[in-house]
């Protein structure tokens, strides 16, 4: 299966659309893209897997350079994430004690440190 990634703004949050699957394969696509947003002045980052089927190490380890990264620069990186199956990968892995996981985008963007009153 292929990986789509869409863009868009949602006030001062830059949200990154995943769909499909992220592994060995299609990773590096997935942090190309992730470093242009970055590289590129983005500090308040939301990536949305909800359209995501598969997730592999491969990939976990792309979004934890992205946060990383993100964390760096004094910026902020949460996930949205609803599905099961994923929400495991995460909780096996202990990643979920490091990543903010929400279950939408608004949610993300609400629980934000870096936004003043959020």
């Amino acid at each position: 299966m292929e990986l789509s990634l869409a863009t868009r703004t949602v006030g001062e949050h830059t949200v990154l659309e995943v769909g499909g699957e992220v592994d060995v394969y299609t990773a590096p696509r997935l942090r190309e893209r992730l470093l242009e947003l970055i590289d590129g002045g983005a500090r308040r980052v939301v990536v949305d897997l909800g359209r995501v089927d598969f997730l592999d190490s491969t990939g976990l380890g792309v979004l934890v350079g992205a946060l990383k990264r993100l964390r760096s620069a004094g910026g902020s990186f949460a996930l949205v994430c609803d599905k099961e199956p994923l929400l495991k990968i995460f909780r096996i892995t202990a990643l979920d004690q490091v990543f903010p996981l929400h279950p939408t985008v608004d949610a993300a963007i609400a629980a934000d440190p870096t936004v003043p009153g959020a």
